[in-house]
């Protein structure tokens, strides 16, 4: 079930074993979904999930969060912000977004792959191939990300749709 009305879990259909895997390799995946208020894409509701198991559970960050939860929340954190405040620096104004990443690693937990997929829901704005090009390579510059860039297998996308 969706965490506001009108959102397809779109993005939760993103399985990881689809990426290249290895026998020994840990899998860990992380979805946030949000509600946007005002012209600067300001948050209204943030909601987020990882998938522990089979399972996708509420993620509660606190002082007993493993630290390589609170590290992909962290990459994930970071690379929302990049996402909402440059698509409303281009006049994207967002309704709604998910984002999902992927870590798999190794089974000392060095990561191996990377992968960030945002998917925007616009109130307003145009969209151009140029913008959402820009918008991508700010997300990478993350201050968190920037420090990644050595992962082999590293993806980071934004799409976005008028609604």
């Amino acid at each position: 079930m969706s965490f506001y009305p009108g959102c397809n879990p779109c993005i939760k259909r993103y399985i990881a074993s689809t990426l290249r895997k290895k026998m020994n390799d840990l899998t860990f995946q992380m979805l946030l979904q949000c509600l946007y208020t005002g012209d600067e894409n300001h948050i209204d509701q943030l909601h987020v999930e990882h998938l522990l198991g089979d399972n996708w559970k509420e993620f509660d960050l606190n002082n007993n969060t493993p630290g390589f939860d609170a590290f992909m929340y962290a990459l994930l954190a970071c690379q929302h912000m990049y996402f909402r405040m440059n698509a409303a620096e281009y006049g994207l104004v967002l309704k709604s977004s998910e984002g999902l990443i992927t870590v798999i690693t190794d089974e000392h937990r060095s990561i191996q792959t990377l992968n960030v997929e945002f998917k925007g829901k616009l109130k307003k704005g145009a969209i151009t191939d140029e913008a959402v090009a820009s918008i991508v390579a700010r997300m990478r510059l993350c201050p968190v990300s920037i420090n990644l860039k050595d992962i082999p297998n590293n993806r980071v996308t934004a799409d976005f749709e008028l609604v």
